[in-house]
């Protein structure tokens, strides 16, 4: 478990490694949950992609009358999903990923791919999203 972000960017979570080359060991698969701090509401920023994998996200602890704003798709093209408690997304490795709630919420993630390497990602400059 490690807190990562900081008050100043909304984006304060506290994330739950499981699946991991340190920890239980998978030959392709990480996975962990990720908890958002009251006040915060970005689950990842700057924005990024992971090359040679795919990650997927189970939203959970969405108030009914929240949602999540998902980022995807390509740096100069993005769109958006609006997503609601216990909704899925799936990210492809071409596609960029990011999320931002209207309230604190918390998911699951996984990825699966080549390596195993937990921060092996290309970040996208918030300048550079269109």
């Amino acid at each position: 478990m490690r807190e990562l972000g900081d008050q100043l960017t909304s984006n304060r979570r506290t994330l739950n490694q499981y699946i991991h080359e340190n920890g239980v060991k998978s030959c392709q698969i990480v996975m962990g949950v990720t908890e958002l701090h009251p006040a915060s509401m970005w689950n990842t920023m700057p924005a990024h992609t992971h090359d040679r994998r795919t990650e997927c996200y189970l939203y959970f602890d969405v108030p009914d009358d929240a949602r999540v704003i998902h980022l995807l798709g390509e740096r100069q093209e993005t769109r958006h999903l609006v997503v609601a408690d216990r909704q899925a997304i799936i990210s492809p490795s071409w596609s960029l990923h990011s999320g931002v709630g209207t309230a604190a919420y918390s998911f699951v993630w996984a990825m699966a791919g080549e390596n195993q390497t937990f921060d092996d990602m290309d970040a996208a400059a918030v300048t550079d999203l269109r």
